[in-house]
């Protein structure tokens, strides 16, 4: 697994400087200035399909890369010129590729590159060049950087995950840190504040994690894996135990830090998470650098200061009914040290797992009879995808109509733009339209003077090369910063191959003001967001997701504690659903004034699946202790326990009306009454009681809430 210690967006951007100026270098020697911009976009198209995986998964997908760059420049090229035939080819590529998107991300990232493909060879058109010359230009770019990226891979076939570990473990801490201020007394008020901002952490950390699910996806499925593989699942498996166990509520944490005010135990507890989120970032970094993880030991020393601090304090509030809840909680936090400690072991110990603990969850659909339901499943105009589909279609039709309508030279740079800026919501297109606009405008200004300083062929290749590279390292993270560099790129390229700059200039940037008014058009006065925007059926799937991860729990404290694949995925779809709940609370706060009311149901709702999903985490974080603490816990309680859970998780996934929900709900209250601990008895029974009867609380405010948000 020994890598060289630099930064990831080096390696990243890597393939992309070695094919452009081997490229560059071609132009320079041959003198072939006229194929350089199809060669250039070329490349550029292959970077932005270019998909993590192995090495015989990256070969299949440069094959089918290849095969439908080919056959779509090739169209482009043959109808170009006559306008009803190339219009229904756009259109029928625009709404196509865009309903391939909604299979998985290699479909839809292929699918929307060979779109940028048509567009590029449109671009690049020229009747003085045999038909087949930009469409081979096209596909020899996208080789050339396949070529690098498979020679990267060969060198480092796992960097990409130790990466994507290390990102994911540095949003942990940021997630760590902010819970940690769940342990302020003096900020005991404002929590409801902190809980929407940790909602949005956790979003963050899920994201991280499906970016190393994939990764390890793409490597643990081959036969034969790479050195070192397990040793990064393990890494992988153990970040995201921690992340349910600093996600468990096992208090009510405004009256916990009210009631330890005058104490140093909540004190205590606030710096041992925050000494733990370091131990994280710690950990991110040791992975982008290769350097071994070492546990530090004040961990160990605060873990035992926190111990003592708690007898002390359980021997003196014995009677208090919160007390289980205070020492499971930190039980639960002592276990992560526990975690942390194993990520120093886990090379020595070796890694010994049973075959199904070893498992990813992918997401390819590779059969034709799981593309056709996937793809059946979103012709609805309930669809986003669908919606989507038939708004670029319908975008795509008015600019074909409008550039041959006006016979405008260099139009179809509005389709680029138009295809580029409208997004599925509303929020997204507006903040993409701004940056779009604004990098075009500072790249037209440097792209059209640069030639003029820059008058040799060597020096503006140089400046292409530079131009290009920049582009793709900030296209996801500053748009309007890649959406400059790419205009200097484009004036540059003209340039060399003799346009008029000055003409191209003005062309360029109007053309960009026209499509992005365009796209917002579409995406104002077709389905716009805000009326499909139904937060109730979002939220109705996020409880839907915490009843199964409810019911793999209670699964587990009957049939014993088992990180299999199957909990696994539940836990991680309960998440990834709680995350879409959060992205959308995100995308309408960008519009308070367009969504209104909406904007507060939908922080309630963010708030309350947290809340609940907290909940059902703590459930999940004491099912090793349930196995630990029999006989104490006797099979006929802990039957009653998953009794009670089940039937909580069917309330969660029933659309009855209010009488049949009010009449369930008095009767699982009745049967927490009947269970309800003595005050002798083991600290799990009373902690497995307090989180069910919190999960009975919150589903009368949850029914009421998705009743307001639809």
């Amino acid at each position: 697994m020994r890598v060289i210690p630099v930064r990831a967006g080096y390696l990243a951007n890597l393939p992309m400087l070695l094919s452009m100026v081997l490229a560059a270098w071609w132009v320079w020697y041959t003198g072939n200035t006229a194929e350089s911009t199809a060669l250039f976009l070329g490349i550029i198209a292959g970077g932005l399909v270019d998909l993590d995986d192995g090495f015989t998964g990256r070969l299949r997908n440069l094959f089918f890369t290849l095969v439908h760059f080919s056959l779509a420049a090739t169209a482009v090229q043959w109808t170009f010129g006559h306008p009803l035939a190339f219009s229904l080819l756009m259109v029928w590529a625009a709404f196509s590729t865009t309903m391939m998107g909604a299979i998985d991300a290699r479909y839809r990232t292929i699918a929307f590159g060979t779109l940028l493909v048509m567009l590029y060879t449109v671009l690049t058109y020229s009747p003085h060049l045999p038909w087949y010359t930009n469409p081979l230009m096209l596909v020899c770019g996208t080789c050339l950087f396949s070529i690098c990226t498979l020679v990267l891979h060969l060198l480092f076939p796992n960097r990409p995950v130790q990466d994507n570990l290390a990102g994911a473990f540095a949003k942990l801490a940021d997630y760590m840190l902010v819970k940690a201020q769940f342990f302020d007394p003096d900020e005991a008020d404002l929590l409801s504040e902190r809980e929407l901002a940790l909602a949005m952490k956790n979003t963050a950390v899920i994201d991280g994690f499906n970016r190393c699910r994939a990764a390890l996806f793409y490597r643990l499925r081959r036969q034969h894996r790479q050195r070192g593989i397990s040793t990064l699942l393990q890494y992988y498996l153990t970040a995201q135990n921690i992340h349910e166990r600093i996600s468990s509520r096992h208090v009510d944490y405004a009256a916990l830090a009210h009631r330890l005010a005058h104490s140093d135990l909540i004190y205590r507890i606030q710096r041992l998470i925050v000494l733990q989120a370091q131990a994280c970032q710690q950990m991110s970094e040791c992975l982008h650098e290769d350097k071994p993880y070492v546990f530090n030991m004040v961990l160990q020393r605060a873990g035992e200061g926190v111990q003592q601090a708690v007898a002390r304090y359980c021997a003196e509030c014995d009677t208090d009914e919160d007390t289980p809840g205070l020492q499971q909680l930190i039980a639960n936090i002592l276990t992560i040290n526990e975690q942390l400690l194993w990520l120093e072991q886990v090379k020595a110990a070796g890694v010994k797992q049973e075959a199904g603990d070893m498992q990813i969850a992918g997401q390819d659909v590779d059969r034709i009879r799981d593309i056709l339901p996937a793809l059946k499943t979103h012709f609805t105009l309930q669809s986003n995808v669908m919606r989507h589909a038939i708004r670029l279609a319908i975008l795509t039709a008015v600019i074909c109509m409008v550039v041959e309508s006006g016979q405008l030279k260099m139009g179809y740079w509005i389709l680029l733009t138009g295809v580029i800026v409208c997004q599925p919501n509303y929020s997204a297109t507006t903040t993409r339209l701004k940056q779009r606009i604004m990098g075009t405008l500072l790249g037209v200004l440097v792209g059209s003077v640069l030639p003029y300083f820059v008058p040799t062929l060597a020096g503006r290749l140089v400046i292409v090369v530079v131009s290009t590279v920049l582009f793709f390292a900030f296209r996801l993270r500053r748009y309007s910063f890649s959406t400059f560099f790419i205009t200097v790129q484009v004036l540059v390229g003209f340039a060399i191959i003799g346009m008029d700059t000055q003409s191209a200039m003005l062309s360029r940037f109007v053309d960009t003001i026209l499509g992005s008014v365009l796209a917002w058009c579409a995406v104002s006065c077709l389905w716009p967001d805000w009326r499909y925007l139904t937060l109730g059926r979002i939220a109705r799937r996020a409880l839907c997701a915490d009843a199964a991860y409810l019911r793999q729990v209670a699964q587990q404290f009957q049939n014993g504690h088992c990180d299999d694949l199957v909990y696994r995925a539940a836990r991680r779809n309960a998440h990834e659903l709680a995350a879409m709940l959060s992205n959308t609370v995100a995308d309408m706060s960008l519009e308070p004034r367009r969504y209104g009311q909406h904007l507060v149901e939908g922080k309630a709702l963010l708030q309350l699946n947290y809340v609940l999903l907290s909940c059902i985490s703590a459930l999940g974080a004491i099912r090793v202790q349930v196995d630990r603490v029999q006989p104490l816990l006797t099979p006929e309680r802990v039957q009653h326990w998953c009794t009670i859970a089940s039937r909580l998780a069917e309330m969660m996934t029933q659309n009855v009306d209010y009488s049949a929900f009010q009449a369930e709900w008095e009767a699982v209250g009745e049967l927490l009454k009947v269970h309800k601990p003595q005050p002798d008895d083991d600290v799990v029974g009373k902690v497995l009681w307090r989180q069910l009867q919190r999960i009975h609380v919150q589903l009368p405010l949850y029914r009421q809430a998705l009743l307001t948000g639809t």
